[in-house]
Order: structure tokens, then sequence, then C-alpha cells
């Protein structure tokens, strides 16, 4: 059984992440405790917070799990 393909998008003109396993959509994350919940409730269990920002099956686009603004804004 191979890992699931956990990718976070840029982040989006207005704020937050989309984050989507496989190809499907499970929300929009403003902080890694959202890709967290999202991931336990798609069945992922065992990730915290400080799991998301270094775990190895997650693909980071755009910047990495620091990065929750687009570039140039303020935030």
């Amino acid at each position: 059984m191979t890992a699931p393909r956990v990718t976070v998008s840029p982040p989006s003109p207005s704020g937050g992440r989309r984050v989507t396993v496989d190809g499907e959509a499970l929300g929009v994350a403003y902080g890694p405790a959202d890709i967290a919940e999202f991931l336990r409730r798609a069945g992922l269990e065992g990730l915290d917070a400080a799991d998301v920002e270094r775990s190895a099956v997650i693909e980071w686009r755009g910047g990495g799990p620091g990065v929750w603004s687009p570039p140039g804004s303020r935030t």
C-alpha cells in the first residue's frame, strides 16, 4: 500500500492554502492545525500540527509550513 499524496497549494490571494489528498480537495487551511484536522477527517490519524510541519508525505507548494500569506502581502 502506498502512502497517500497530500498536497498543500500556495497561499491564495485572500489567505489560506488548499489541501488535497490524492487529488481530492479536503478544504482550505489557515495553519498546520487545520491540515491535521483535515487529514484526521480523511482517515489519516496520528498527525498533529507539529507532525504536519515536518511530515515527508506532505508536498508543500509555494512555500513551506510557515507560509500562509501570498507573496507581497503584509500579513
